[in-house]
């Protein structure tokens, strides 16, 4: 209870170490950080799948029908194995993967948007540290989505760096905000 209360508390500063931590490991090595993350998904998958299997086994006959182990372990597995020998289909298929990561910035965008007008509403102080935060996102998602770049690298690094920037001002949104509302400790 403790430990979820702690993180809740300090969710935006683990989300914004998370982008921070991200976007300096797209700095230095972009496919290598896209590949190893695809691994380590599929070994997790592949373990997952395993486990099902030998549960299913395990499991009395009436039991192991119910909950369909089998099949959940066997796609798992195939999932897993796909993505752990090959993550380069990945890499290939990066244009698809960055939309979708260029929507979801924007959808973070349009509610960083709402919190700096609800700080404007709620007439506290900094709210304009927030609002700069939300048009950085908003525009850092447009130029993901528009992709102006020539080269996958070139878009890569922007990734980062926008990552970067948008975790720093994300934490001036949130120690201003607490700063105003005095629970700073």
């Amino acid at each position: 209870v403790m430990m979820s209360s702690l993180v809740s508390k300090y969710q935006n500063i683990l989300i914004s170490a998370a982008e921070i931590t991200v976007g300096i490991l797209l700095l230095i090595d972009p496919v290598g950080l896209t590949r190893g993350i695809i691994v380590a998904f599929g070994i997790v998958m592949t373990v997952m799948g395993v486990w099902n299997i030998i549960g299913y086994f395990h499991a009395d006959i009436e039991k192991a029908k119910e909950k369909g182990r089998l099949s959940k372990g066997l796609f798992f597995m195939l999932i897993g194995l796909f993505c752990a020998f090959k993550s380069s289909w990945f890499i290939v298929t990066f244009p698809i993967i960055t939309v979708l990561y260029g929507v979801v910035s924007l959808l973070s965008g349009f509610g960083k948007l709402q919190q700096a007008i609800d700080m404007v509403r709620g007439k506290e102080s900094y709210w304009y540290v927030a609002l700069s935060s939300a048009v950085l996102t908003l525009l850092f998602a447009t130029l993901i989505l528009t992709n102006p770049f020539t080269s996958t690298a070139m878009l890569w690094t922007f990734i980062g760096i926008s990552l970067l920037v948008e975790a720093f001002m994300d934490v001036l949104t949130f120690i201003f905000s607490k700063r105003k509302s005095g629970t700073i400790n």
